[in-house]
């Protein structure tokens, strides 16, 4: 059994919660805005563990359904997650279970952590970008799915892999200081 969480666990929890939402919010306008959630969410869950990392993913996608202006461009509510990007949103959920599975499985070196982190992206472009077709589709107009890759994933390549290995270089920089804590 699953012992409950302890004090210091629901205040990683909400830290986790707020780093996602601060990293959000620097960002640079675009169809799907660049920001820095995914280097939020690859570093929470890689600090924080599978059960800690993944609530504060979580925690973070609740306060945006309820309203909480924490999604990119300071947008919240259950529209902005049913919106044409919302399952870039909801595919933070899978990156959090590849990198806390890796992390909990493997441990936190450099390899591992650069490997889960980019298998939990691409979990999360593929799963948003299938979103965006269906949901593109219905709202605006008939796009493919390699059109959609077009507007939604290769621009951003090469700035995720640039957040990959900064989320994973600073796990290895902070997370004997997290770990000394509990």
């Amino acid at each position: 059994m699953k012992k409950p969480f302890s004090a210091r666990d629901i205040a990683y929890v909400a830290l986790g919660a707020a780093l996602i939402a601060v990293c959000s919010w620097i960002s640079i306008p675009f169809e799907v805005p660049f920001t820095l959630q995914t280097f939020a969410v690859c570093l929470v869950t890689a600090l924080l563990g599978l059960h800690l990392g993944f609530t504060g993913v979580a925690v973070y996608l609740l306060l945006g359904a309820v309203g909480l202006p924490v999604f990119a461009g300071f947008k919240g509510g259950i529209g902005a997650l049913l919106g044409v990007t919302g399952g870039y949103l909801v595919g933070f959920l899978f990156t959090a279970l590849a990198v806390g599975i890796a992390v909990e499985k493997w441990g936190r070196k450099l390899p591992v952590l650069i490997a889960a982190m980019a298998i939990g992206v691409l979990l999360c472009y593929t799963f948003g970008t299938a979103w965006f077709v269906v949901v593109y589709t219905r709202k605006v107009e008939t796009i493919g799915f390699v059109a959609a890759l077009g507007k939604c994933v290769f621009p951003y390549l090469l700035p995720d892999a640039v957040k990959i290995v900064l989320a994973a270089l600073l796990t290895g920089r902070l997370g004997g200081i997290i770990r000394k804590g509990n």
